[in-house]
């Protein structure tokens, strides 16, 4: 990994409504494009329930890895930017949504503000983001053994 991109981050990738799995593929893509950042490895998608209590379609989920060389802050904001041109309308917890993407983990950082808590405060809870990361790391294990 290049000095410029130090840090990786995992994005958990989610939609349940309209065509999940083109805003999924939209967001893998747009994932790449983000200045000083390199996708390294993508999860398979698999639906589940959604959270919350609500009565709501079933989500399509996602997780991915990149190295990114963006502080926190400037990486979320890549990311809402990524979610407002899926259609994404922010207007209560748990809604349905086009296209929601959360930063899980950012390298080893903690951080606790208004707009982000890292690691996600859900990550111990979600057991299909376990799944997740578990393949992506044996991705990248495997990976870094071919290199």
């Amino acid at each position: 990994m290049s000095a410029d991109l130090h840090e990786r981050v995992f994005i958990a990738l989610g939609s349940n409504l309209g065509k999940r799995e083109e805003y999924l593929a939209r967001a893998v893509e747009s994932i790449r494009k983000i200045p000083l950042t390199k996708l390294l490895a993508t999860s398979r998608v698999e639906e589940t329930a959604p959270l919350g209590g609500k009565d709501q379609p079933k989500y399509l989920n996602q997780m991915v890895v990149a190295a990114t060389g963006l502080d926190p802050s400037r990486f979320l904001k890549a990311l809402q930017k990524i979610e407002e041109e899926a259609g994404r309308v922010r207007t209560e917890r748990w809604a349905p949504r086009t296209l929601d993407l959360d930063i899980v983990r950012f390298g080893t950082r903690r951080l606790r503000d208004h707009d982000l808590i890292l690691p996600h405060p859900e990550l111990p809870h979600r057991d299909f983001w376990q799944r997740e990361i578990q393949e992506l790391e044996q991705q990248l294990a495997t990976l870094a053994e071919k290199a």
